[in-house]
């Protein structure tokens, strides 16, 4: 009789436990439910407002716009006039039977995209007759709105995802946008906001007939954080108007934050470009521009000899070792001269010159002699070359800048065992290896890099990580990657007599001619050589010269010597952006209007034997 009992209480136990666990399933636990229903439920995604980006002065350089997707469920479609239908969309017969039977192989009964990113203007034209087409209804999207036509490099855009980037992401959908470039992908979690999704009942067919239980399971969609960006846009407008006609970069950044002030590659675009429906054919040709490369950042991933400017690392080098003094004085005899070894320098002087001097007038002897006596105060070239090289490792050049930056490049320093293998023997010298003594040889920077070095010698010897980004949601970062300050391996005791000598060439050296009597500037000009043309137009510069508020780099690409366009280009930025007004109109005039197209066009037949449209052509196949 107990085991007829024991036998009962086992069955009832086990159908209370389903009875409990169905309970729970289907009356406790809505997600169930939700489940369940979803046949008979449509989940309809509400995007929100991306985070706006504002320049350091508050000004608003993106907005959002409302744009449209048209969708369509193919079973729905009843159309009478196909023609009347394309003409309202601005495509032809063929589009609109590629574009549904797309639709169809997705599905006919699940609705699908059947045209992207319809400007809200655009389709104010379209709703008005889409009453008349069965199947198509518009989904409400997103779009960026530039309040400028510059930065385009800074700003970045935002495109589709595609499978892998959702692979590695699963919390975005096809179809969804996604920071591509510049501030919109470093920031892209930032800026994203948080999607907002519908629960709406449909019938068999797919129609829409209401709220799942009243929007009790909606959610709302939460903005995306504001973000102030370092850059000021009219420094940076102002140097893209500069740099027309012309290829190369310009980058600014403040010394006492490493906040970025201007990112300027030539050429650029304009960002609204990749906005909307012509956003896919306007990046192709953008991206298949293999001449004047628009997409590429010149200011982050372009790396060049440093030319001259970097005379003035070699001087704190040397001031560092103790192989060099203020007073050390040289004689140039039109050169360095060793052997059979020659380096050509026009500094003209025929007379011993000290370091303030040698660095005013660039002589090219006088920094080939630091070098040497650099690396040959080590028992071996080796050595020298090693501690020379982490000097230079110490301002950040060769090495990624770790910012908030999408992309840069390291550049390059030498080491010993770069010269030991590329020699093919230990047995080389400091004369093996003299061009790098005025910044040429192996050695390549980013321009980035180059302002960086430049804020490092304003500051007498420490920086601050370059970075775009100011403020998150109305708060200053508080990031110590960027609010600690770098130090180089150089003592600050050495920088002013670099800093005279820096400040001499705006008096008395090479940029005298682009010398401004209300501000202090201290600056170094370059003349990179190029094997593909004329030689780079390099300038560094900063201003004031005790108290620092701007260090900039500028390279124009075959500008044949830095005094002639880097250099004014320079000083026009100083004075803008300290003094708020430009005080020279003619050389502002003469830089506004330089263009070196003709020597750009010349390169290229030299390269392809034929005119640059036919070379475009060329390219583009």
């Amino acid at each position: 009789m107990q085991r007829k009992y024991l036998f009962y209480f086992f069955f009832v136990s086990i159908a209370l436990t389903f009875i409990g666990r169905l309970f729970y399933i289907q009356v406790l636990k809505e997600d169930y439910k939700l489940s369940a229903l979803n046949n008979v439920v449509r989940v309809e995604k509400v995007y929100p407002g991306r985070g706006l980006i504002y320049d350091r002065n508050q000004k608003l350089l993106v907005g959002n716009q409302s744009a449209y997707d048209l969708m369509v469920i193919p079973a729905q479609v009843r159309i009478n006039d196909t023609l009347g239908f394309c003409e309202l969309l601005g495509i032809n017969k063929e589009d609109y039977i590629e574009r549904l039977s797309k639709a169809k192989r997705y599905s006919y009964l699940k609705p699908s995209i059947f045209m992207k990113q319809i400007s809200k203007g655009d389709f104010a034209l379209i709703q008005e007759q889409l009453h008349q087409f069965p199947g198509f209804y518009p989904q409400k999207r997103i779009l960026r709105d530039y309040m400028t036509h510059s930065a385009a490099n800074v700003l970045g855009f935002i495109g589709e995802t595609n499978e892998r980037y959702i692979k590695e992401h699963p919390e975005y959908e096809l179809g969804d946008l996604i920071g591509k470039t510049g501030i919109e992908k470093s920031y892209e979690d930032i800026l994203k906001g948080k999607v907002g999704v519908n629960y709406r009942l449909k019938d068999v067919h797919n129609r829409i007939m209401g709220p799942y239980q009243n929007g009790a399971y909606d959610t709302l969609p939460e903005p995306g954080l504001d973000l102030q960006s370092t850059i000021d846009i009219i420094l940076q407008e102002y140097g893209e108007k500069l740099m027309q006609g012309k290829r190369g970069s310009i980058v600014a950044i403040e010394p006492a934050t490493g906040e970025i002030l201007a990112l300027v590659t030539s050429p650029s675009y304009d960002p609204e470009l990749l906005v909307g429906r012509r956003r896919s054919l306007n990046y192709t040709r953008l991206y298949r521009d293999s001449i004047d490369k628009p997409l590429y950042d010149r200011g982050l991933l372009a790396e060049y000899p440093p030319g001259s400017p970097f005379k003035v690392v070699n001087a704190l080098i040397g001031l560092q070792e103790g192989t060099l003094k203020p007073s050390t004085s040289y004689t140039c005899h039109h050169g360095f001269h060793f052997g059979r070894l020659h380096v050509a320098c026009h500094c003209g002087t025929n007379y011993p010159i000290a370091l303030r001097t040698g660095i005013s007038k660039s002589c090219n002897n006088y920094f080939c002699q630091t070098f040497k006596s650099i690396i040959e105060k080590y028992p071996t070239a080796q050595e020298g070359m090693d501690a020379w090289s982490a000097h230079v490792q110490s301002f950040n050049i060769g090495r990624f800048l770790n910012n908030d930056l999408p992309t840069g490049r390291r550049g390059f320093v030498p080491t010993a065992d770069y010269y030991d293998r590329a020699f093919g023997y230990t047995g080389w010298k400091a004369v093996s290896t003299i061009s790098l003594a005025i910044g040429q040889g192996e050695m390549l920077l980013t321009p980035i890099q180059m302002a960086n070095m430049t804020a490092a010698i304003a500051n007498r010897g420490y920086y601050y990580t370059p970075h775009i980004v100011k403020g998150i949601g109305g708060k200053p970062i508080d990031n110590p990657q960027y609010t600690e300050p770098k130090y180089t391996t150089i003592d600050s005791s050495h920088f002013p007599v670099v800093i005279d000598g820096m400040f001499d060439v705006f008096e008395t050296g090479t940029a005298r001619g682009s010398r401004l009597e209300s501000i202090t500037m201290c600056g170094k000009t370059g003349t990179a050589e190029n094997p593909h043309g004329q030689d780079h137009s390099i300038f560094v510069a900063f201003a004031p010269k005790d108290d620092p508020k701007i260090a900039i780099s500028i390279i124009v690409e075959n500008g044949y010597w830095g005094s002639r366009w880097a250099a004014p280009i320079a000083s026009l930025l100083i004075e803008l952006y300290l003094n708020g007004e430009i005080s020279r109109p003619e050389m502002e005039k003469r830089m506004l209007q330089g263009d070196l197209s003709e020597e750009y066009a010349k390169q290229l037949i030299e390269k392809y034997g034929e005119s640059p449209t036919d070379s475009t052509q060329h390219e583009a196949q």
